[in-house]
């Protein structure tokens, strides 16, 4: 049974198309491959996927974006868009019937490893036309990515997914504080909202090429707030495997979408790269603009790891990032709806618990509160660490060997490069009134983000008699579909607002268990400093 009580497997929508297996999902719904009755025919179903009230505002505005999809994309005439066949509505919901593209996405293709520079361009030449045309018609594609990028028979390519796309001239089916797209892919200037061109499209070509090539993510990190960081300040590594796509892939990740190339200039560079004997001489890269950093790491990370390799500092001012970080929680998936800080969202003054924690694992009820009475070592292997601009002590353990600093200094993580457990710590200035609504805001953002399979639990708690809030929250990754658990302790006090948290692999063995102690003990050992 489904969420709207009707068979799925077998069920008939819109009095002709019948579905037959589920082949994808997403953020915002389902896609089935499904029997057109009346022609005879497979097509691929879009269904629409969301919790809540499905007469909510929230949700309406999504209805509403799927529909758009629909035109959107049946208003591209390109063979690499996406073929629209029909809207349906069924319980009172859009339904989109498209095209059957048999095959795989370039991001289940990249999973088994990089591309040769000739096939990556050839691929980002298809993606590049189909934007083109979309461009053409005033609409901005605002999600390009691995994802959505298919690879059907005779090597054909084709960019689907235009649910979030942006047709100018329209009025904006987004709210205040809110916009939709895949947040390692999204360009700067939307992060600042600047609104979305054909230049934020280029922007994400450009991070879909560095990854078609290197076989990881440019600005992917193990926080939503170091992902938002490295976006708007920092350039990735020299790409290593790029050949005459590295130039154009460096111009395109500019920060300034006015330096970055133009679309023309794209085409001609990608073609040229489908034959590197006959690729003129790489442009120089403009200093001001990129300044790549030093090696790389010599190994591409196993799928689904994050990539953790030093970036160079840009030159950009450091004002936007501080700007954005102040205003705004980075949702996994794609959604920027500004609840780290306390929006509002939940301060019932009641325990929030949608699902569960882990088995076996129940998180401290408020009459357990966490303690810290001192920043002594909880075992041999950790160091006590003092970073700079977060004035406090946290106790580290010494595999977690990987570090990444926020460029604002507020915000710091530790990385088992072995594991993949994180241990992060990020201080606010500014945020919620309390701390159960602050953790409740980042649990319930989730879904919205994009994360499936979600359960989750906030409890109320105190720290050093300040107010406190813990969440438990497991779920699948909406980009890669890694089990994933996270635990965070939200602090909310005179000393400042803190959140500390451990993100681990959901497997049950081994890392969830060392993250789990992790957890537990850098909790007991971090002393935020007295003001």
């Amino acid at each position: 049974m489904n969420q709207y009580g009707g068979q799925e497997e077998g069920r008939l929508i819109g009095g002709r198309y019948r579905l037959a297996e589920r082949i994808g999902a997403g953020g915002m719904g389902t896609v089935w491959r499904a029997v057109d009755e009346l022609v005879g025919r497979d097509v691929a179903v879009k269904q629409p996927r969301l919790p809540g009230d499905p007469h909510g505002e929230a949700q309406q505005r999504a209805y509403a974006r799927l529909q758009r999809e629909a035109r959107a994309a049946a208003g591209v005439d390109h063979p690499s868009a996406v073929t629209v066949h029909d809207v349906v509505v069924e319980d009172d919901l859009p339904w989109i019937v498209m095209e059957l593209v048999r095959g795989e996405s370039l991001h289940e293709l990249l999973a088994r490893g990089p591309l040769d520079p000739p096939e990556a361009a050839r691929i980002g030449l298809a993606v590049l036309g189909a934007l083109r045309a979309a461009h053409a018609k005033g609409i901005v594609h605002r999600d390009v990515k691995p994802a959505n990028v298919l690879l059907g028979a005779h090597g054909r390519v084709v960019l689907t997914d235009f649910g979030i796309a942006h047709i100018q001239g329209e009025e904006s089916l987004t709210v205040s504080g809110e916009f939709v797209g895949s947040l390692e892919s999204i360009a700067p200037e939307r992060m600042s909202g600047d609104g979305a061109g054909p230049a934020s499209d280029l922007w994400s070509l450009g991070v879909l090429l560095y990854a078609a090539v290197e076989g990881w993510s440019p600005f992917r990190r193990t926080t939503l707030e170091s992902t938002l960081a490295a976006i708007l300040s920092f350039d990735p590594p020299a790409p290593e495997r790029a050949g005459a796509l590295g130039p154009l892939t460096a111009r395109l990740l500019a920060k300034d979408p006015a330096l970055r190339p133009a679309a023309a200039e794209v085409a001609e560079e990608l073609t040229a790269a489908l034959d590197p004997a006959a690729s003129p001489p790489p442009r120089p890269v403009d200093p001001g603009t990129v300044r790549p950093a030093g090696p790389a790491k010599k190994e591409r990370p196993a799928p689904g790891a994050t990539q953790e390799a030093a970036p160079a500092r840009s030159r950009r001012t450091p004002a936007l990032l501080a700007a954005a970080l102040a205003g705004a929680l980075l949702v996994g998936g794609g959604v920027w709806l500004g609840t780290s800080l306390g929006a509002g969202a939940g301060d019932s003054g009641t325990e929030y618990s949608k699902g569960s924690a882990a088995p076996g694992d129940p998180l401290k009820s408020s009459s357990s509160p966490v303690t810290s009475p001192s920043p002594s070592l909880p075992a041999k292997g950790w160091t006590v660490r003092k970073e700079p601009g977060l004035h406090a002590l946290i106790p580290v353990p010494d595999k977690l060997t990987d570090v990444y600093h926020d460029p604002s200094d507020d915000g710091v993580q530790y990385t088992d490069p072995k594991s993949d457990v994180t241990l992060s710590l990020k201080r606010w200035t500014t945020g919620a009134s309390t701390a159960f609504a602050w953790a409740t805001g980042v649990g319930d953002s989730y879904a919205a983000g994009g994360a499936t399979d979600i359960s989750k639990k906030v409890t109320r708690t105190t720290f050093h008699g300040m107010d406190a809030a813990e969440l438990d929250i497991t779920y699948r990754n909406a980009n890669d579909d890694a089990a994933m658990r996270e635990r965070r302790l939200y602090i909310v006090g005179d000393q400042g607002r803190y959140d500390l948290g451990v993100s681990m692999p959901k497997d049950g063995g081994d890392a969830e268990k060392q993250g789990t102690d992790v957890y537990t003990k850098a909790c007991a050992g971090f002393q935020p400093e007295k003001s």
